[in-house]
């Protein structure tokens, strides 16, 4: 079983792709990690995105699906995975169904988790990161337990300029954008089932775990 989990930054996808992976047996497979992996073991893939990755520049379709097929051959995956970061656009979303139908494979769903705007802003806003060790951190919902040091490793937090409220705001219409078409081309297919996203963690955990239910 293969699936895609859609929506905008802050929505949560990594927080229920962890929360479920073991519960459901389906690995949680995010482009950044296949990036890194893949550098880091000095794959013939992980050599072409490298110089991408690098220059902050996207990581083009071929490499990321090359990427993507690789990994979900793997052992770990044989029951199927959750994609966290791809697709962005509509054209990597027709590359990806290609690719999947020439192996033999073919997505199953994609679950939107849907959160208002207003709500994104005030989770991304107040996030601060550490620059050493990468912990996130956020002023109400989970902050430090020293304001402004890293309870990992004690270095001083900082706040992406792109988590500031105006960025993020303009940050998000971006990424909207790009979703809006992905959440018809699914839709269209029948395979689009939306979660809200917006109540408590376990509540929405709940709502994903009822689309997933619903395609088995």
């Amino acid at each position: 079983m293969y699936v895609i989990l859609l929506g905008l930054p802050g929505a949560g996808k990594g927080t229920q792709a962890a929360l479920l992976k073991d519960e459901i047996g389906l690995a949680h497979v995010t482009t950044g990690e296949l990036f890194r992996e893949n550098i880091r073991l000095g794959t013939d893939l992980g050599k072409q995105a490298q110089p991408y990755v690098e220059s902050g520049r996207l990581v083009p379709d071929e490499i990321t699906i090359g990427m993507l097929l690789d990994r979900i051959s793997q052992p770990d995956v044989a029951r199927g995975c959750m994609l966290d970061g791809f697709p962005r656009t509509l054209e990597q979303a027709r590359a990806l169904d290609e690719a999947l139908a020439a192996d033999g494979k073919r997505l199953d769903r994609a679950i939107y988790i849907r959160v208002a705007t207003d709500e994104l802003v005030r989770r991304l806003a107040g996030r601060w990161s550490c620059p050493q060790c990468g912990a996130v951190y956020h002023e109400t919902n989970q902050p430090p337990k020293q304001p402004g040091i890293c309870d990992n490793c004690g270095s001083q937090l900082y706040q992406r300029e792109d988590d500031k409220p105006e960025a993020v705001r303009t940050r998000l219409e971006v990424n909207l954008k790009n979703l809006d078409p992905l959440l018809d081309y699914y839709r269209q297919q029948g395979k689009l089932c939306e979660a809200d996203g917006e109540g408590e963690v376990e509540a929405v955990s709940r709502a994903l775990r009822n689309c997933l239910e619903g395609e088995r």
